[in-house]
């Protein structure tokens, strides 16, 4: 690995001055030397030793550097097999067949022989295949549904962008408090959820929303490995059977079991936690195979927004983000006031008019948000992949009569968000 000279202050590559925002460690703007440095003031712990956190933060530098290069020279097509998506669905469908096998055999003991130790060990392994049943997710009974007949304009708009983007519309449209948005499967069925937080969707322009319901409605259709049925059990398997081995004090801590009982806690202990451990390897292994195919879904979910909203627009919502702190900030300030959306749009503007460093953000951006385990690449990175492919002209145009009248749908639900910011902050 190359030094690093102890002056940052000139590009060890090019020459040219180096810049540093937010008090970051200094990298150069022209060819993003030193980018790649590890700053741990500007990162939380992921695995709690720091050599081992900047290691994994070069590689995963790395690897989101290659994808990014791969993808900007081809097309973001549908999605393919690839190595990623073939190991976690396999993973999948071998740790789905060995619950079936659990349950098929506990409930072969349970009944074998009825009563005896059979019966106990049928019933533990009934009970162990229950535990590491695969999550389907469920709604989130936090968000207010908005049926079609309540929101006809909101659920009209949803329509023409999923036709623009080519997906399905979504089963149950829905909105929350939070600075986000998000769309998902839940249940067996598989019913389509669409979730808009209100301080978000209302800091936008007309496009901005667009685009936003061009990236959340493209992953209907982007093959996001995280939404699928059989690759449900490498996200969430491993990782249920790591908190059940977890070795566990009980009450007591061992007084009055003597000597032979201390020594066999102890060892019962230490198997227990490395049998965790392994599990829990094996499911951070699985998540960060599964990731890497995620941020691919990112990626064509930003092409679909760029598609029908427009690229500015699609780059003005990844702008957004960048400067999400301020924005939800300022949101919330206006919500303690007693303003409604309309102020927050005018305050979200300002802050982001206000950006005199948005180039340095984005490169920033690339630094602080790559993670093994991160489901979306940078926004800088997503950003500047919209603008180096064809630019797009917007297929849905919102009107801002349109936009006030889907806001005038959202009056109660904008004021319970309101009082909801107003009392948590």
């Amino acid at each position: 690995m190359t030094a690093i000279p102890n002056d940052t202050s000139t590009c060890a590559r090019c020459s040219s001055a180096t810049v540093s925002i937010h008090e970051a460690i200094p990298w150069c703007p022209r060819c993003e030397w030193n980018l790649d440095r590890y700053d741990p003031n500007r990162r939380s712990p992921e695995f709690g030793w720091r050599w081992i956190d900047r290691r994994t933060h070069q590689l995963a530098y790395r690897l989101t550097r290659r994808q990014f290069t791969e993808l900007a020279e081809r097309s973001l097509d549908r999605p393919r097999l690839n190595l990623a998506r073939i190991t976690t669905v396999t993973f999948s469908l071998l740790l789905l067949a060995g619950v079936v096998a659990l349950a098929v055999g506990g409930g072969w003991l349970a009944t074998y022989r009825f009563p005896s130790l059979a019966t106990v060990l049928g019933v533990a392994a009934l009970g162990l295949a229950i535990a590491l049943r695969p999550r389907l997710g469920k709604l989130d009974p936090l968000v207010d549904v908005l049926p079609r007949d309540k929101a006809p304009a909101l659920h009209q708009l949803i329509d023409e962008v999923a036709a623009a983007v080519g997906a399905p519309r979504p089963d149950v449209v829905a909105v929350d408090h939070t600075f986000n948005a998000y769309a998902t499967s839940v249940g067996l069925r598989r019913r389509r959820v669409l979730c808009l937080g209100l301080p978000l969707w209302g800091s936008l322009g007309p496009q901005e929303r667009v685009a936003l319901l061009g990236h959340e409605l493209g992953h209907f259709v982007n093959g996001d490995i995280r939404r699928g049925l059989l690759t449900q059990p490498a996200f969430t398997m491993l990782g249920s059977a790591a908190d059940l081995v977890r070795p566990v004090d009980t009450v007591g801590g061992g007084d009055g079991v003597g000597f032979v009982g201390v020594i066999g806690e102890m060892l019962a202990n230490m198997l227990q936690s490395m049998l965790s451990r392994l599990l829990f390897g094996a499911h951070l292994l699985l998540v960060w195979v599964g990731l890497r195919d995620a941020q691919r879904a990112e990626y064509l979910a930003d092409e679909l927004a760029a598609r029908a909203a427009g690229s500015t627009a699609a780059v003005r919502l990844l702008d957004t983000f960048l400067t999400a702190d301020v924005v939800t900030m300022l949101v919330h300030r206006e919500a303690r006031a007693g303003r409604g959306p309309a102020h927050w749009r005018v305050a979200a503007d300002e802050a982001r008019t206000s950006v005199t460093d948005l180039p340095r953000l984005r490169q920033l951006s690339v630094r602080d948000d790559v993670s093994l385990f991160s489901s979306h690449p940078p926004a800088g990175l997503r950003a500047r992949m919209i603008e180096a492919r064809q630019w797009r002209t917007a297929t849905v145009v919102l009107t801002e009569t349109r936009s006030e009248q889907v806001d005038a749908e959202l009056v109660r639900d904008y004021e319970r968000t309101r009082r909801t910011i107003s009392w948590a902050h």
